[in-house]
């Protein structure tokens, strides 16, 4: 399905960006992981990808919140793939509280990566897609972005920017043949998740969590010639929670 393109995935050493990035090499993608913690998992992840899948996986560490790193990696793995054909903006982190409790550095180093990080990106891929006349972009916001969540200010705040931002470059781009779209998952369980998980259940209609691999495929779609037709989406992935 993605056979001969290049995925870029940020966040990808563990959680729904380490499924995205698996996702993507099962269909026939080269993959580039872009972590920021975990060089040991990353690394771990592109071992796995290669073997298992026979397709090209590198991994690059990488702040998204700091414009120059983007940029350099963005170059880096141009020149290592030859290009770039999906922008996959998973990176993201919580540093929850409740509002009147928030400091303003929590604030800010939430949407400095979890949007901000996500424009960098998009603005570092960009030139390439447009030479290319062709790419997908997707965003991972959340449900969060759409309900809000009480101690969470700014990770709802980061994540419904996202969808603006998502928005803004489906439209700006759409005359040079990329799609940018938006997933907003509800509750997956991940190891940041794992232990908040009976909290949250008898608020999801289907009564269970997601899985990481369940946001992967949708990526995948996103990422496919089937989505060729849809841009400037927010697709849900959250079992009801939103409804």
């Amino acid at each position: 399905m993605l056979n001969g393109k290049v995925a870029v995935v940020t966040g990808g050493s563990r959680g729904i960006g380490a499924a995205v990035a698996e996702a993507m090499a099962k269909n026939g993608a080269d993959v580039a992981v872009i972590y920021r913690g975990s060089k040991e998992k990353a690394e771990t992840l592109c071992a796995k990808i290669t073997e298992e899948y026979k397709v090209k996986a590198n991994c690059y560490a990488c702040d998204v919140a700091v414009t120059k790193e983007c940029a350099d990696t963005v170059a880096k793995i141009i020149e290592d793939f030859g290009g770039v054909d999906i922008l996959v903006n998973n990176a993201g982190i919580t540093k929850d509280n409740l509002l009147i409790s928030m400091s303003e550095e929590d604030f800010d180093a939430v949407i400095d990566t979890n949007l901000k990080g996500a424009f960098n990106m998009i603005k570092a891929c960009a030139r390439n897609l447009i030479k290319k006349k062709a790419g997908k972009i997707i965003n991972i916001s959340s449900v969060s972005a759409l309900i809000g969540t009480a101690g969470q200010a700014n990770y709802a705040a980061s994540k419904a920017g996202l969808i603006a931002l998502t928005k803004t470059t489906a439209r700006e781009l759409a005359s040079r043949g990329i799609n940018c779209n938006a997933i907003a998952p509800g509750f997956i369980t991940t190891d940041m998740t794992e232990s908040l998980e009976d909290k949250y259940l008898s608020s999801i209609p289907l009564k269970r969590a997601g899985n990481p691999e369940e946001v992967a495929s949708l990526a995948v779609f996103l990422a496919s010639s089937n989505a060729d037709y849809i841009t400037g989406e927010v697709i849900r992935i959250d079992g009801g929670l939103a409804i």
